[in-house]
């Protein structure tokens, strides 16, 4: 089918998506994720053939990305994000990664490039994906929200900085001159950013908000292109613009017009939750490889292997290195969280693939172990927080990453 005929299927699973995770959730909570994938994974060249991928779909897929990206950096707040807490996200990270690269090193067989793509995907936390979740059951706001945040955030944003220097191409010495760089472009962006801006600024952001004018979302999507621009203009990969974008905007939004911040939110999350971010879920069940999966043989041992593995090099470094102050059923889910995972395996096994480091049978295999995390974990998390008390049962039905 062509283009045009897989995005009207791609729209029209994004509208049956919420449906069927409203209608379920009455007796079990299932990610609106879940059924943007599964429902790709039927329409696609693996089981009905109805829809194939092409560059206009892959364009707007990676949009997609780009948004819950963006959208995953604007949700960090700096002010409960630091001291004790971030130094403890970092260290389990980095415990992560040392974990992840060591048993791809032997899951691999001593493949250097395969275990750097395994080894960082396993490292990876699908903050977009859990922070939909604490906000529908309260949690959001609370410590374990706040410790979630920084473990969540340290997550998605470490496994980005890996791929620019592991997953570049380049020299690993070149690679952190040009992330260094980059680093330092950042840095002066968030300077201007934390400056006071002309009162001007917050009263044409005020006065257009409901005029074709849009000043604030043109400047939001300004700072979004520029950053991903920036990204690509330096060799690095455009989720690590997206990401520097979504907390630029954050800093000049909330300092320049914090009554409007809200709304402007609202307004961003309406266009990517909306439109982008589910095309690139559903592409993501088109393209995936379930033939690979269900010929049987290893890759479709890897898949509980991998599963195994999130939880591990993910989940326990984050349960030991997780602050004294919770408890121990929050520092269970906390681990449960923070092993769940997608996005940013598909974007770093999309990479294994195009440089023909991994096959597509472990690659599907990546993928499919990072799905069934992304069903199982969050709720088994939140399963343990209502009866260990911590966490107040939500009426709302629980949503995989967009808002329901």
């Amino acid at each position: 089918m062509s283009h045009p005929g897989t995005l009207v299927l791609i729209m029209a699973i994004a509208v049956l998506a919420p449906l069927l995770s409203y209608g379920l959730g009455r007796w079990v909570r299932i990610p609106l994720v879940i059924f943007e994938i599964v429902l790709g994974i039927v329409i696609g060249p693996d089981v009905l053939g109805w829809a194939h991928h092409d560059h206009a779909v892959d364009m707007l897929s990676d949009l997609g990305l780009s948004m819950l990206i963006f959208l995953a950096g604007y949700e960090i707040e700096f002010a409960a994000v630091r001291g004790d807490t971030l130094r403890r996200s970092v260290w389990a990270w980095l415990v992560s990664l040392v974990l992840g690269l060591g048993l791809a090193l032997a899951l691999t067989g001593a493949d250097v490039s395969k275990t750097v793509v395994i080894g960082t995907a396993l490292t990876s936390t699908a903050l977009g994906t859990v922070l939909p979740i604490l906000r529908d059951s309260g949690d959001l706001k609370g410590r374990f929200g706040t410790v979630m945040m920084a473990f969540g955030a340290v997550g998605e944003f470490g496994p980005i900085i890996a791929m620019a220097l592991l997953l570049s191409g380049r020299q690993p010495g070149r690679s952190a001159a040009v992330l260094l760089v980059f680093a330092a472009i950042t840095a002066v962006a968030v300077f201007w950013a934390l400056r006071p801006r002309p009162p001007w600024f917050a009263e044409v952001i005020a006065n257009t908000l409901h005029s074709s004018a849009q000043f604030a979302m043109r400047f939001v999507m300004l700072l979004l292109v520029a950053m991903l621009a920036l990204a690509g203009a330096f060799g690095l990969d455009t989720l690590l613009g997206a990401f520097a974008a979504g907390i630029l905007t954050r800093l000049v939004m909330h300092g320049a017009a914090p009554q409007s911040s809200p709304e402007i939110l609202g307004k961003v999350e309406a266009m990517g939750f909306g439109f982008f971010v589910p095309v690139f879920f559903v592409v993501t069940g088109i393209e995936f490889d379930l033939a690979s999966l269900l010929d049987g043989g290893r890759a479709l041992a890897l898949l509980p292997v991998f599963l195994l593995l999130f939880l591990l090099v993910r989940g326990l470094p984050a349960y030991a290195l997780a602050p004294r102050d919770l408890t121990p059923t929050d520092r269970r889910a906390l681990a449960l969280y923070a092993s769940t995972c997608l996005p940013l395996v598909v974007a770093i096994t999309t990479i294994g693939l195009d440089e023909k480091v991994i096959g597509q049978g472990e690659a599907a295999a990546l993928v499919g172990a990072a799905m069934i995390s992304v069903l199982v974990l969050p709720l088994a998390a939140l399963r343990l927080r209502t009866r260990g008390g911590s966490a107040k049962p939500s009426k709302t039905p629980v949503q995989g990453t967009e808002a329901w």
